[in-house]
């Protein structure tokens, strides 16, 4: 009893201790992509989780609408042309709402938090969401200058943690592996959107529905899935297969080479390229099967989502997504690259579809409990305490 009671009092003080951090995020834009879904799905679920967060973000962006409707202030401030002026109207900002912890989304931004904070006893927070395979010389050198000199850096798997411990030879006590969260409310409420995919694409009730999610750029690998979709189509499989993602325009010729594969193999009849949707949620859980192909993506959030949809799901073997699919418990791997290989597995599931959809439904569960925003935002209080 004695050991309880001093447990509890410990825990009390550990979460009154906790309580009393205010986090200030920063983020560059609204605009959508991946980190902001993130943080949108957070700041929506910060107050009931017992997460006091401000957000301060240098330009607007489609989501702006979306953010200011959170649970967490938004306070917009402009870079500007003067860098200085910025950074004493940043620290302004953090004394002002007596922050202890600024949580940066971009090398930059915690780059501007640390000149901001000098002097201060704020704690500085880095995400590297992706990995460094594409930074200009300016955004290599704030990253190299950077990453040890924050308080911590989190990584969104330990993939992508093993890749920048051993290229920058940094200290592994300061690098915190935090899975990114969703929030699964909007899977579960998909059943009430109004989308029908098969009578908006004339389907009969007998075509396979594929698909794919995620916009066409340097991570990911969708002329992969076309090569397959010529496969399916040589093996007289009946299927529709449908890409939702947007045509980037400065890296366009990803999303033109697979159009123009599709029209020279005789795919368009069986491939939709819907660009961007705002119903993704109803999209997966009308599909049969979920089919990702990627390059680098440091954690893919849409395959999360499919597994955690309880469809059966179908990516390559790039570390990541071993690690996040338990090495292929929760989904099928095939190797990367391999069009073949990925037809070989394909057939085997066509040969037992009920046998992979009910796999597909009973790993739901743990794929909720292991990702879910709650556990992003209990694992991210606990990097802010450390």
């Amino acid at each position: 009893m004695k050991y309880d009671i001093i447990s509890f009092l410990l825990l009390k003080f550990k979460n009154h201790k906790y309580e009393r951090m205010k986090i200030a995020y920063l983020l560059g834009s609204l605009n959508r992509g991946g980190t902001e879904t993130l943080m949108l799905d957070v700041f929506r679920n910060a107050q009931k989780n017992g997460l006091d967060a401000i957000c301060i973000y240098r330009k607007k962006g489609v989501f702006e609408d979306e953010f200011l409707r959170s649970d967490v202030l938004m306070l917009p401030l402009p870079t500007g042309k003067n860098i200085v002026g910025y950074l004493f109207r940043l620290r302004k900002q953090l004394k002002a709402h007596k922050i202890d912890v600024v949580h940066a989304q971009q090398p930059i931004d915690a780059l501007y938090a640390k000149l901001a904070c000098l002097g201060t006893s704020i704690k500085i927070v880095l995400t590297l969401h992706g990995y460094d395979y594409n930074e200009s010389r300016t955004g290599a050198r704030i990253l190299r200058n950077i990453i040890r000199r924050t308080h911590r850096n989190i990584y969104v798997s330990n993939t992508q943690r093993e890749y920048y411990l051993d290229k920058y030879q940094l200290n592994p006590d300061f690098q915190q592996v935090v899975y990114n969260g969703i929030s699964f409310d909007k899977l579960d409420f998909s059943h009430q959107m109004t989308t029908n995919l098969r009578s908006e694409l004339k389907l009969s009730p007998t075509t396979l529905l594929l698909g794919s999610v995620g916009n066409f750029n340097e991570v990911r690998d969708q002329i992969t899935i076309c090569r397959f979709l010529r496969l399916l189509r040589e093996n007289e499989i009946d299927f529709h297969f449908v890409f939702a993602g947007k045509r980037i325009k400065a890296l366009s010729y990803l999303y033109d080479n697979c159009v123009e594969y599709c029209i020279a193999n005789g795919l368009m009849d069986f491939v939709t390229f819907f660009g961007v949707r705002n119903d993704i949620p109803s999209i997966l859980g009308q599909l049969d099967a979920f089919v990702y192909s990627t390059d680098h993506d440091t954690f893919g959030i849409a395959v999360v989502e499919a597994m955690a949809t309880g469809i059966p799901v179908f990516v390559n073997d790039w570390g990541v997504m071993n690690e996040i699919t338990g090495y292929g418990n929760y989904a099928t791997l095939y190797k990367t690259k391999d069009e073949n290989d990925l037809l070989r597995e394909f057939v085997l599931f066509l040969q037992n579809k009920n046998g992979y959809q009910q796999k597909a439904i009973h790993q739901t569960d743990l794929v909720r409990l292991t990702y879910s925003i709650e556990k992003h935002i209990e694992l991210l209080k606990k990097v802010y305490s450390l």
